[in-house]
C-alpha cells in the first residue's frame, strides 16, 4: 500500500503589517518531508510506503501571500495527479489556522483542490490543530479529521501516531466514511480554553469516553481561530464514525458533544493570573524567588504577533528596581543588523523599536553585547532547525538584559536560550512574547502572570472588530 503524505501550517494573523512570504516557510521535499513530519515510523510497521508532498511550516505568521501559497498547494496537487493510480490514501496535517491573500482558508482549499482530483471515496486522514477552523464543506471532504487535545499542544506527536494508526486500519479493512461536523456560535482565544484548567479538563474527559465506544473512531472539539477575521471563525465539533452504519450514532454523539460544550460557555476564563500591565508588573517585582516568567499577551508571537512593541521594556525602564530582567525577544531587525556586527562585550548606543506604531515606539540604549546566538524549535517544531537569530545585550545602569532579534520567532522553552549563551537562572524576571505559559516554563516559575496588555493579539475577544463570523456569536453576543 502507497500513502502520500504532506504538511501546510501557517497561524494567519491579519492586525500585523507584513504578509507570510515564502521565505519565512520551514520547506521540506522528498524524504526531508517525510523526516519533517515525524510520522515515518507508524507507516512501515503496517507495511505501507510514503509517497512525500511537501513540508511546509510558517508557525504563526502574517496572511499568506498569493505567490506563496500558490506554489506550495501545486507541490501537493502535482504530486497527486503524477501518483494519483497508485496510491492508497492521504495523510495531512494542516493547521486550519491559515489566511490567504484573495482566496481564504488555505487549508481548505488544499483540502478541496485534493478532493477535487482524488474523488469521492479515496481515504483522506487530517491532523489539525485546535485552534483552526472548519467548515461543514471541509469537515465532510475529510475521511478521518483529528485535532490535538492538549493546549499547549503536548500531544501533537502522539496525535500524529494515532491518525496515522486510524488511517492504516482503515486501508486494510475499508470503509465508506466522512467526518461530522457540529458548528457553535461560540468564539474563543487559545488563551482562555488550555488543556490543564476547566471546562477544557472535562471536554477532553468527555471526548474520551466517546472513542471508548467501537462505534466511534475519534472525535474532537476544535477552539477555532480569532486573529483574521472569517466567516468560518468559531467552535467546531468533529465525530468520526467507525462504519458507515455507524454514522446515525455519530451524528447523536457530535450533537451531545456539541451541547455539552454550550453549557460550558460561561466558564472559559484565562488561565493563570492576568492582570492590567501595571499590575502585572508589580506582581513580579514583589515576589521574593525567582525566576518570574511575564508574558506579553498582546504581542503573542505564538499567535501571529511581530514581537515588535516596547511596551512593557519602556515600563521597566521607568522602574527603579535592582531585579534582573531579561526580555526574551523583542524583534527588530535593523538593530538585529546594528548588533551583529559588534564583537562580545563590545559597547554602543543603538535605537530598539521599529516605531510602526505607539505600541512599537523606539527608545534609545546604551548597551554592552554579552553573546549572540540561534532561535532554534520548540515543541512540534524540529529542535535543530534554526528559525532566527539574535545578540543578547545589557543596557547600561540598568539591570536589564534584552535578546534583539531578527525575527519574531517565540521563545518557549529553556533549552532555545543554550542556544544563545544565556544562563536562565541568573534572572529574576523574564517577559516573554507569548499568551499562556508554556509548560516548561511554568514548571520553572516561580510564578507566572500573563500581562494583559494591547497589540495584534488581544486577548478580550468581545473587543475584537469581527464582521464576517456568524452572528449571534458568545461572548460577542449575550446567548
Amino acid at each position: 500500500m502507497k500513502v502520500l503524505v504532506g504538511e501546510f501550517v501557517t497561524e494567519s494573523n491579519a492586525n500585523i503589517p507584513t504578509i507570510c512570504t515564502i521565505k519565512q516557510y520551514d520547506i521540506g521535499l522528498g524524504e526531508d518531508c517525510i523526516q519533517k513530519m515525524g510520522i515515518r515510523e507508524v507507516f512501515e510497521r503496517n507495511d505501507v510506503t510514503l509517497i512525500p508532498s511537501i513540508y511546509a511550516n510558517a508557525g504563526a505568521a502574517g496572511v499568506v501571500e498569493k505567490s506563496a501559497f500558490t506554489y506550495i498547494e501545486h507541490v501537493f496537487i502535482d504530486t497527486l495527479k503524477k501518483n494519483l493510480h497508485e496510491i492508497d490514501g492521504i495523510f495531512l496535517m494542516l493547521h486550519g489556522a491559515s489566511e490567504v491573500e484573495a482566496l481564504g482558508s488555505g487549508d481548505h482549499h488544499i483540502l478541496k483542490e485534493l478532493r477535487k482530483l482524488a474523488g469521492p471515496y479515496l481515504p483522506i486522514a487530517i491532523v489539525c490543530d485546535p485552534h483552526g477552523n472548519l467548515c461543514k464543506e471541509y469537515a465532510e471532504s475529510a475521511t478521518i479529521l483529528r485535532s490535538y487535545r492538549e493546549s499547549p499542544h503536548t500531544d501533537a506527536d502522539e496525535t500524529m501516531e494515532k491518525v496515522a494508526e486510524m488511517l492504516c486500519g482503515l486501508l486494510k479493512k475499508r470503509r465508506n466514511i466522512h467526518a461530522v461536523y457540529r458548528k457553535l456560535p461560540l468564539i474563543l482565544g487559545g488563551e482562555q480554553s488550555v488543556s490543564a484548567d476547566e471546562p477544557v479538563l472535562s471536554i477532553n474527559r468527555y471526548m474520551d469516553e466517546l472513542e471508548k465506544d467501537d462505534r466511534i473512531l475519534s472525535c474532537s472539539w476544535h477552539v477555532g481561530y480569532i486573529r483574521h477575521d472569517c466567516d468560518v471563525a468559531g467552535c467546531g465539533i468533529i465525530v468520526v464514525p467507525y462504519s458507515e452504519q455507524d454514522l446515525p450514532y455519530a451524528q447523536e454523539a457530535a450533537d451531545r458533544l456539541a451541547a455539552y460544550v454550550w453549557e460550558k460557555r460561561h466558564e472559559f476564563y484565562y488561565t493563570g493570573l492576568t492582570a492590567s500591565p501595571s499590575k502585572a508588573l508589580q506582581m513580579a517585582l514583589d515576589v521574593q524567588d525567582k525566576p518570574v516568567f511575564l508574558t506579553d499577551s498582546g504581542d503573542n508571537v505564538t499567535s501571529g504577533a511581530t514581537g515588535w512593541n516596547t511596551g512593557i521594556l519602556r515600563q521597566v525602564l521607568q522602574t527603579e528596581t535592582t531585579k534582573k530582567f531579561l526580555f526574551a525577544t523583542i524583534c527588530d531587525p535593523a538593530a538585529y543588523q546594528t548588533l551583529s556586527a559588534c564583537k562580545t562585550g563590545e559597547e554602543l548606543s543603538f535605537t530598539l523599536g521599529v516605531g510602526f506604531d505607539e505600541l512599537s515606539s523606539a527608545v534609545e540604549l546604551d548597551a554592552v553585547v554579552k553573546s549572540s546566538g540561534k532561535l532554534t524549535g520548540f515543541m512540534m517544531h524540529d529542535h535543530t532547525s534554526v528559525f532566527g537569530h539574535c545578540v543578547n545585550v545589557h543596557v547600561k545602569g540598568t539591570s536589564i538584559d534584552i535578546m534583539v532579534a531578527d525575527t519574531g520567532w517565540a521563545v518557549c522553552e529553556l533549552h532555545q536560550f543554550v542556544s544563545v549563551g544565556i544562563d536562565v537562572d541568573a534572572y529574576d524576571v523574564i517577559v516573554v512574547k507569548q499568551g499562556y505559559i508554556f509548560p516548561d516554563f511554568k514548571a520553572k516559575g516561580k510564578l507566572c502572570v500573563m500581562s494583559l496588555t494591547e497589540g495584534a493579539t488581544l486577548q478580550d475577544t468581545a473587543r475584537l472588530p469581527f464582521k464576517r463570523i456568524m452572528r449571534p456569536m458568545f461572548p460577542i453576543d449575550d446567548i
